[in-house]
Order: C-alpha cells, then sequence, then structure tokens
C-alpha cells in the first residue's frame, strides 16, 4: 500500500507512507518475506516514472524515524549510562527497561527487534529510492534534493546500526528472492563507516538548503552528523586518531561559522512545540498531536500512576539517579526544579495540591499543555542540535593541540548557558574530562551519552567527578560494566532467520 501526502513541504504535516513488499522485506526477516503475499499492487517495473513516485518513496524512507524514537528505543542507550533507574515491575513499571538498565538484556528484547526492524526497513527503503529515483523524468534540482536527503537518512541508520550492533550486514542495493544479499553476512566497521561517510558526502553535494523549518534533512544538518561520525571514527571501535579529530573539527567549524544555529536562551525552548525546527534544533523526527503526536515520551516521563497528567498512561519507565543529578554544579540551572528534573508536581485533579516523588523525573522534554490539557503532544524530537556541533567542536579540537580560544569558547557557550562558570587555563587532559562531563550533563536523556561512553570507552564516576574505564565501572546501583555492554545483541530472530549472522560476544 502507498499512501500519497497531501503536502510534502513539510515532513511534519505527513510521513506515514510505508513502503510494503519489496521496501519491507528486510525489516520482516527473510522467513517472514517468502510466506507473506504482498499486502500492495505496487510493481517496479511500472511504478517509478512520475515525480510524487519518487516523493512518496523518499516519505518512506523519512517514515522509518518513527518506531525507535516513538517506541523509546532509543531509551536502551540511556539506561546503559547509570544515569537513569528504572522501576522494577513489582512497582508497576516496565520489566523489559529494567533488564537493559540491571544489565541483564537478552537478544529477545523488544527494543532490539524494534530498532533493527525500522533501521533496515529504512534502508529497504532507502535502497529502492537510490537505484530507481535517477531514471524518473522530473526537475533535477528537486531530483538532486531528493537523493541527498535519502543518502543522509540511509548514513544515519547504518550510524545507529554500527555503533549499536557493530558489525552488521550491509546492504546497498534493493534485495528481491534472486538476490545474493537475501541472506546477507556481516560487514565491518570500517566498511560500514566508510558507506556513511560516502553518503553524507553525497548529500553534502546535493544542493539542499543549510536550514529549513520544513523538517526535511539539510545541508547543516549533513555537515553536523558528518562531524560527529569523524569523531566516533576517531575513537574506539577504528581508533583512526588525529586525522578524523581534524576532520571532526573542520566539520563542526563550517555548521558554527555559518552562523545559521545558535542556542535557545531558555531550556523552556525544549518543551515548546512551537520552536521546532528552528533555532538550536538541526535536524528532528517529526511528530503532530492529530496524526504521529509524541505522547509515548510524553507518558513515559511521569511518575507511575501518581496522578499528576491528563495522561492516563503514566508509566514511569526512569527516573534519573539521585548521585547524577547530584554531580551537576551547585549553581547549574539545568539541575533546578522543572528544568531537567522535576520531583513534585501539581495533582491532575486538584492543581493547588503537590505531589511529592521519591526520585527525581524527567523534565526537560515535558511537554505543559499536554499533560494539563490535551494528552496530545505534537512535541518533536531532537536528532541533532546546535549543543551537539559545539561540543564535538570543542573534543576535536582539544584531541588535536589542547585547548585553545575557539574550544573555550564553544563548551562556555553552553556553560553561560547553564549559569556556571566558564573554562580556562586548564590542561588538555583536564579539558578532555570536563567536556566529557558537559557532555553528560548537556546531553542527558537524548540518547547520545552511551555512545561518547563507547567511543571514549570511559564512563562517568558520578560520586567523584572522575572518569573510569568503560570495562568494570561500577553504577551507583551496583552493577558493572563488562566487555559484553560495548554491542547490544543482534535479535534472536534475525540469527535465526539468517544463518550467516555471528552473535555479539556474551548474547
Amino acid at each position: 500500500m502507498i499512501i500519497y501526502p497531501k503536502d510534502m513541504n513539510s515532513v511534519k504535516t505527513y510521513i506515514r507512507g510505508v513502503f510494503y513488499g519489496l521496501f519491507g522485506m528486510l525489516a520482516a526477516g527473510c522467513e517472514d518475506f517468502l510466506s507473506e503475499k504482498d499486502p500492495s499492487n505496487f510493481n517496479r517495473d511500472n511504478y517509478f516514472t512520475q515525480p510524487s513516485h519518487a516523493e512518496a518513496v523518499v516519505t518512506a524512507v523519512y517514515e522509518s524515524l518513527y518506531p525507535m524514537h516513538a517506541r523509546q528505543s532509543w531509551l536502551i542507550t540511556e539506561l546503559r549510562t547509570g544515569m537513569l533507574g528504572s522501576t522494577s515491575s513489582a512497582d508497576g513499571g516496565f520489566p523489559n527497561f529494567a533488564l537493559v538498565r540491571t544489565l541483564k538484556m537478552s537478544a529477545d528484547h523488544p527494543s532490539v527487534e524494534a530498532i533493527w526492524e525500522s533501521h533496515y526497513r529504512g534502508i529497504g527503503n532507502a535502497n529502492m529510492a537510490i537505484q530507481e529515483i535517477p531514471g524518473i523524468q522530473m526537475d533535477e534540482t528537486a531530483k538532486n534534493r531528493l537523493l541527498g536527503e535519502t543518502h543522509f537518512l540511509r548514513a544515519y541508520y547504518y550510524y545507529n546500526l554500527v555503533r549499536l550492533f557493530g558489525p552488521v550486514p550491509l546492504i546497498t542495493s534493493p534485495v528481491d528472492l534472486g538476490s545474493a544479499d537475501l541472506y546477507p553476512s556481516q560487514a565491518g566497521p570500517d566498511e560500514i563507516y566508510q558507506l556513511i561517510v560516502d553518503d553524507l558526502k553525497q548529500a553534502e553535494t546535493s544542493g539542499l538548503p543549510f536550514t529549513s523549518t520544513s523538517g526535511r534533512v539539510t545541508l547543516g544538518a549533513v555537515k553536523a552528523l558528518l562531524a560527529d561520525v569523524y569523531l566516533t571514527m576517531a575513537g574506539y571501535p577504528l581508533q583512526l586518531g588525529t586525522a578524523y579529530y581534524q576532520l571532526a573539527r573542520d566539520k563542526a567549524k563550517e555548521v558554527i561559522d555559518q552562523g545559521a544555529y545558535s542556542l535557545f536562551d531558555s531550556y523552556d525552548a525544549f518543551r515548546d512545540p512551537s520552536v521546532d525546527n528552528t533555532g538550536e534544533y538541526i535536524f528532528m523526527v517529526q511528530f503532530h498531536e492529530t496524526e504521529q503526536p509524541s505522547d509515548a515520551l510524553q507518558y513515559g516521563l511521569t511518575p507511575f500512576k501518581m496522578g499528576i497528567s491528563r495522561y492516563a498512561s503514566e508509566q514511569g519507565f526512569s527516573y534519573a539517579e539521585r548521585q547524577f543529578v547530584e554531580s551537576y554544579d551547585s549553581d547549574d540551572i539545568r539541575a533546578r526544579e522543572r528544568v531537567f528534573f522535576y520531583k513534585e508536581y501539581t495533582a491532575e485533579l486538584d492543581r493547588t495540591q503537590p505531589v511529592l516523588f521519591n526520585q527525581y523525573y524527567t523534565y526537560k522534554f515535558f511537554d505543559e499543555q499536554a499533560h494539563l490539557e490535551t494528552a496530545r503532544s505534537g512535541l518533536n524530537w531532537q536528532v541533532i542540535r546546535y549543543g551537539d556541533v559545539l561540543l564535538d567542536f570543542a573534543e576535536a579540537s582539544n584531541e588535536l593541540s589542547g585547548p585553545d580560544e575557539d574550544a573555550y569558547e564553544a563548551i562556555n557557550q553552553i556553560r553561560r548557558r547553564a549559569g556556571i562558570p566558564e573554562l580556562s587555563g586548564l590542561s588538555q587532559t583536564e579539558f578532555r574530562e570536563a567536556i566529557w562531563r558537559e557532555r553528560h550533563h548537556e546531553l542527558y536523556y537524548e540518547g547520545k551519552v552511551w555512545f561518547d561512553m563507547v567511543r571514549t570507552r570511559k564512563a562517568f564516576d558520578f560520586v567523584n567527578g572522575t572518569f573510569n574505564d568503560y570495562v568494570g565501572h561500577p553504577f551507583v546501583t551496583g552493577e558493572t560494566l563488562s566487555e559484553r555492554e560495548l554491542l547490544f545483541p543482534i535479535p534472536t530472530a534475525e540469527i535465526r532467520n539468517n544463518p550467516n549472522l555471528i552473535q555479539n560476544k556474551g548474547y
């Protein structure tokens, strides 16, 4: 089935198109694909003939952004940082998230299945788009932009997959029953990163606008993601070092020097749907309260069944560990009540009555209008924001030659907004750890800190304010990170469907 959007100028007004059959076969798994009838009347020989077909298939590539974020799949990385606790089933919480938090998850975990499925569905649609769109008779500028968006999205999906799972199948063309890639083997991280870089370089030259409020991929997003990719390639597991720190610094500087983005003056903007796709936001997953609401995020931010919200589903997936909250500077605005965290709110039945919690819960993305009035949130999910770019730039600069004036200015922009003293006079080692600490404090609850921990092989000791080796680092609750936790397991269903896949160590 192919559903056409009413308005493709804004992805936010419509991203529901899902291509089934050949487009979705990688996500469904080989056995499922072989046993299912194609639910559409789609035929590759007669379909890709009009500009609207190109728009529709690219819309399908965007669509795969939803499952990872709408189902809280990104939360599984945050739970492995030690910054979060997760309520147990006995407390009314979700045992699947508690298993991640206590480092007991298995290859049957539904979140890893959701990530694998949604990402390979997006990759399958991207491969189809990249193959078929060049042959469509349409405006060349529009064609190139659509292809640029697609290359970015394929790179983003593979970037997530390789960091989460390590070696994964690298598929770059549509797959059918006669394809050699029907049961693909895994490619090494070096091959996967090369495709990611190639895709992003292709997107850079596709004529994308540097910024846009539409929610579509922009040149700013391409350059920002490329900077982050280079920074990761400089660290583990590739350890390409100095040359890639230079590439990361240079690409982040291109974004900074453009002057198109700036930090929001107030953290309140993180909770305000009206500023989505503007200011600090470089690329977001688009939600709309009437079509694709971000409600799953919202009811996950509430304590379990405390009666503070219009949402009936107060699910309390997670809370912030007290020791982590206390690791912020005493003057840090981010740690104040109802900025990044909250410990009380008013009762839904009587807004004059406070309800006190026994834990810190996350307020960073709390949509007050949704909780107080509508029970429907249109708050987008940030994938890349300007704060990421500033921290990438500062870290890469420091790794090249120690902290310089520009590196200090990048991190101090973030610290000034937080109301804490600016940094100066630090050694390279001191500045490195200051950046890592800032990444924890600034990027909390955005699904990014665990990736930092893996690429640096370092973990933050909340109590002492120092950094330990990742392997052997103890959480404040007693669990200890092992080599196993450097990757997530490949879903059991994929291992069963494809005899050429090898499970990650420890699963």
